[in-house]
């Protein structure tokens, strides 16, 4: 790690912190640190580990690649958003066998409002590999929350009345309706009245932290 690096990492993180009008302390409880740590980062002691990085960059609504370079324009750029939201993360979603639907408050998720669709919207984590390569295992899948999607789209579904949750393409054929795995190793899921399903909501965004 150079020590132009975390000089430059520094000097982005306290003109975003600046730009958004956030003190060290209420970051610093944002993303689950202390203000010591933010401060020694700001001042070029510290750099942090990926993931805070990612999540700092979810925090001011830029790339984690912004946080790292010398970029002025961008700046200027945030100045003009103008409102986040905070997303709140509602558990953990399978990718593979259904689990149990227990919507566990993980914290939240925070967005630019202008960059995200109109109505209620949710985090669900995600466990397991059948979605793969479309969303790989512990990403972070943004849902809005309505009750139909169209042929071919990605929803979570809960199955088995309403004690199984699950993410998965929605196809309809031949009056069937089935849940797909991208994955191709995964078996489809044939909806019948003897296996129920309800779609809780439709999958508009995928992002992981490294």
């Amino acid at each position: 790690m150079t020590e132009d690096l975390k000089v430059v990492f520094g000097k982005n993180l306290e003109k975003f912190r600046q730009l958004k009008n956030v003190s060290m302390v209420e970051l610093a409880e944002r993303i689950g640190v202390s203000q010591s740590t933010v401060s020694d980062w700001e001042n070029g002691k510290k750099m942090p580990r990926s993931g805070s990085i990612q999540k700092l960059a979810d925090f001011f609504g830029v790339q984690k690649t912004d946080l790292l370079t010398e970029n002025d324009e961008l700046a200027s750029n945030l100045m003009r958003v103008t409102e986040f939201i905070d997303i709140p993360i509602l558990g953990t979603i399978t990718c593979g066998e259904p689990i149990l639907a227990i919507e566990n408050f993980d914290g939240y998720r925070r967005m630019p409002k202008d960059n995200l669709p109109k109505g209620d919207l949710f985090f669900l984590r995600t466990k397991g590999d059948s979605m793969s390569p479309t969303i790989r295992e512990n990403s972070y899948v943004l849902i809005k929350k309505q009750p139909e999607v169209e042929d071919g789209e990605i929803a979570a579904v809960i199955v088995n009345g309403d004690d199984e949750m699950t993410l998965k393409r929605v196809k309809r054929q031949n009056g069937l309706i089935m849940l797909m795995a991208d994955n191709p190793t995964f078996a489809p899921m044939i909806i019948t009245p003897d296996t129920p399903a309800r779609i809780i909501g439709k999958a508009v965004q995928v992002s992981f932290d490294l």
